[in-house]
């Protein structure tokens, strides 16, 4: 089973960048599509970004434009790239993995990482 570890939270002002990691040992890592979530204190966990696979990228309304997710099927990490962050991105990071190469909208991830704190300071 794929076992991830997030790693790049911190506290940012808001209108600044941070880059969160996951790092997926193993060599299955590339089978699956990856993805990010986010929970805020008293707030269910919502869905960020994902990434197939291949390549093929989604997001969610709220950080479109903002946020990117890359993967590096070498090194094993997905990364995501937060810019413009404003004070309701502040959550925990939660990285995720899939158990298909793709995505596909509502899929539920079936390995969680232990997340990873984003707090954004107005």
């Amino acid at each position: 089973q794929v076992q991830l570890v997030e790693s790049g939270g911190g506290l940012v002002q808001a209108g600044a960048s941070l880059r969160l990691s996951c790092l997926a040992p193993g060599r299955t890592f590339s089978t699956y599509a990856m993805g990010w979530f986010r929970q805020a204190p008293g707030k269910e966990r919502d869905f960020v970004a994902a990434i197939s696979r291949s390549g093929l990228t989604y997001f969610a309304d709220s950080v479109k434009g903002r946020f990117t997710i890359s993967r590096d099927n070498v090194k094993n990490t997905v990364t995501l790239q937060m810019n413009s962050l404003k004070p309701e991105d502040a959550a925990v990071y939660y990285c995720a993995a899939y158990s298909r190469s793709y995505y596909s909208t509502g899929d539920t991830p079936n390995v969680w990482g232990q997340g990873t704190q984003v707090t954004v300071s107005s």
